[in-house]
């Protein structure tokens, strides 16, 4: 086509057709499939690539983690959670916002995956900013920011394909993530104060669009402790999940595949036996919307394994990790240029094509240069998570735009403030590995 070697004519022809609208699966599978006809091999190979590349005992959590947090959304769990979070932290300076981010961080926990928790909890967070004086696009952010954490926060979809990807063990991925998530939460809170919050709380409770219209407070003219105590009952049941699933890997009971199905089991007695608002018209609605989520990210997975097969075989990985190496004797300047293309690369594609993409060829120069596999693991995570908030393609910019009504640019405008202090919390946890080693050294 170019002249040049396939490998690099596939990568081309992906960027083309990603230019041309083509859906991304699409785009990774046709460019795969033109490579493979250059380089000379069968197109009857590909049907055992696909199955191989896809039959990966890890890649079942996926499914199954977005499953327990479509039922956890339907059930119930996150209106209780809310209120429990609104009590606790609600009075402090910043109100619904660190109400949001603290939502933000504990529903991570329990969906791993970014957008399914801007449609789970964000409808609620963000009417409750709303009346608490924020500007509706700036709410808006805040979710799109604290979702995004949710492939960072374990348990992780995005750390359970870096694992399977990187040969790492996801478990101390899950682990070392904890901190560095933590960080990156509270550089969200130090974020409020640049929010230019309105004044327009009083005339929201007046029209009746604020909280209370939505949810109103079943503990209202309680003292403190009697709603606090009273929000903790009612939430108690959601907020032990994270302690079910992560203690259960943690301790050795399951491993992070096994979690998956215990979370979604977990979610389906919470909600039929204690909640009691599971119905059949509930389960269907959590089905189809985990089926649609989980085909969407599978078959990128599919095709992407295909990619990066002819990735592999053309000797890409070591045209480009040698090419890498050559830039500077220095490794910060090395991990610099990574961290630099990864997001760039945010901007315009998914975490997991960004991964299938770029991991073959990084993992080398990762070994070469004696990184940990797990630190870097993490600081990616946090990379590619600032890429789901990002326009053009931040996917969680899509979802928030779709529940609230808002064009993207002005909830992409409202992120800004997040998009810099996500970016500082990146170069902390890069130049800090410290950050991720911290829970695995008390661990040892």
């Amino acid at each position: 086509m170019l002249g040049l070697d396939p490998g690099t004519e596939m990568v081309i022809l992906f960027f083309v057709l990603l230019a041309l609208r083509v859906p991304v699966a699409f785009s990774l599978g046709l460019a795969s499939l033109y490579a493979m006809w250059q380089i000379g091999f069968g197109l009857d190979l590909v049907g055992d690539l696909l199955a191989s590349g896809i039959a990966k005992f890890s890649l079942l959590a996926i499914p199954f983690f977005i499953l327990a947090g479509a039922l956890m959304g339907t059930v119930g769990i996150a209106e209780r959670m809310i209120r429990f979070f609104r009590v606790l932290v609600g009075a402090l300076p910043g109100g619904m916002g660190v109400v949001g981010t603290v939502v933000c961080l504990f529903w991570g926990a329990v969906s791993g995956s970014g957008p399914a928790s801007v449609a789970a909890i964000g409808p609620l967070i963000i009417r409750g900013m709303e009346e608490d004086g924020y500007p509706k696009p700036f709410a808006a952010a805040l979710v799109c920011t604290g979702a995004a954490l949710s492939i960072v926060i374990p348990p992780s979809i995005g750390l359970v394909i870096y694992g399977v990807i990187a040969d790492t063990s996801i478990a101390q991925l899950f682990i070392a993530a904890i901190v560095p998530g933590l960080v990156m939460g509270v550089l969200m809170i130090l974020t409020l104060p640049f929010a230019g919050k309105a004044r327009h709380a009083k005339a929201l409770a007046a029209s009746g669009r604020g909280l209370s219209a939505l949810s109103p407070d079943p503990y209202a003219g309680l003292s403190y402790p009697e709603r606090l105590g009273r929000a903790f009952v009612d939430a108690f049941w959601g907020l032990l999940t994270p302690v079910v699933i992560l203690g259960g890997i943690y301790a050795g009971i399951f491993t992070p595949t096994e979690a998956a199905v215990v979370a979604t089991v977990y979610a389906l007695l919470v909600g039929l036996v204690i909640y009691r608002s599971l119905t059949v018209a509930t389960l269907y609605s959590a089905l189809v919307e985990a089926s649609a989520s989980s085909a969407v990210v599978m078959l990128v997975v599919t095709f992407a394994s295909l990619f990066g097969w002819v990735v592999t075989v053309d000797d890409l990985v070591g045209k480009y990790s040698g090419a890498l190496l050559s830039m500077s004797g220095n490794e910060w300047v090395i991990l610099a240029v990574i961290m630099l293309v990864v997001l760039v690369a945010g901007m315009f594609m998914d975490a997991i094509t960004i991964m299938f993409i770029a991991l073959p060829i990084f993992m080398p120069v990762v070994h070469q240069l004696g990184w940990d596999p797990v630190w870097f693991g993490v600081a990616l995570m946090v990379n590619l998570a600032i890429g789901l908030f990002t326009p053009p393609v931040g996917i969680n910019l899509f979802v928030a735009a779709n529940i609230t009504r808002l064009s993207l640019e002005k909830i992409a405008v409202g992120a800004i403030p997040f998009l810099i202090t996500s970016l500082i919390g990146l170069a902390i946890i890069a130049a800090f590995p410290e950050l991720s080693h911290a829970l695995l050294a008390l661990m040892k």
